[in-house]
């Protein structure tokens, strides 16, 4: 049915999706009930999961025309957190971050498509050690519901993939047997809930 054709979360119409005026607005991202994470390979056998702890973002909704929509994001890099404090003090170094002269990352969206049903497309500039490039996110709308503290919240979830080189993320180690430590090719994850603001 869509993101501007449901009433509420888990409830669907049979009506053809009309546009729910309810939902265009200026939304918060929540950092306590929203998770923006990571994948990558590591000795080419397995997968390092982490995340990042401090960041704060930006949605504007538009449901008669969802191309208009945008979202902002700044994360501060310091927060990162793969649950290992010896690998996060390496990622937060000169061979990885550089947070000490690289302080946040940023993404401010493009463009923004409905793709079909639940699914959603954004398109923006994602900045990374001072090199912006563009990136695509795949996204799928949860619904939208009122909290029992009155915030009208919306939730979505998705993935994109970049690849580290492109922003000057390079360090890595040669493994003995082939391949390297750590891969190129990087995984990002969302799900997001944020608040309409009045």
């Amino acid at each position: 049915m869509g993101i501007f054709g449901r009433g509420n979360a888990g409830t669907e119409a049979s009506a053809p999706a009309q546009a729910d005026p309810a939902l265009t607005g200026d939304y918060t991202i929540d950092p306590a009930h929203t998770t923006i994470g990571f994948v990558a390979r590591h000795a080419m056998v397995t997968n390092v999961t982490g995340g990042f702890q401090e960041f704060e973002g930006t949605l504007h909704l538009d449901a008669a025309n969802p191309s208009a929509s945008t979202a902002s994001l700044d994360i501060t890099m310091d927060s990162i957190n793969t649950g290992a404090n010896d690998r996060d003090v390496h990622l937060r170094s000169a061979d990885f971050f550089d947070i000490e002269k690289h302080p946040k990352m940023t993404f401010r969206s493009t463009s923004a498509e409905a793709v079909g049903g639940d699914s959603y497309r954004i398109t923006g500039d994602l900045s990374i050690l001072g090199t912006t490039r563009q990136i695509t996110i795949d996204l799928e709308f949860n619904g939208f519901a009122k909290d029992p503290f009155g915030n009208e919240r919306v939730g979505f979830e998705g993935t994109s993939s970049l690849l580290r080189s492109e922003y000057g993320l390079t360090w890595n180690a040669a493994l003995e047997t082939g391949g390297v430590l750590v891969s190129d090719k990087i995984r990002l994850t969302f799900d997001i809930s944020a608040i309409k603001q009045a």
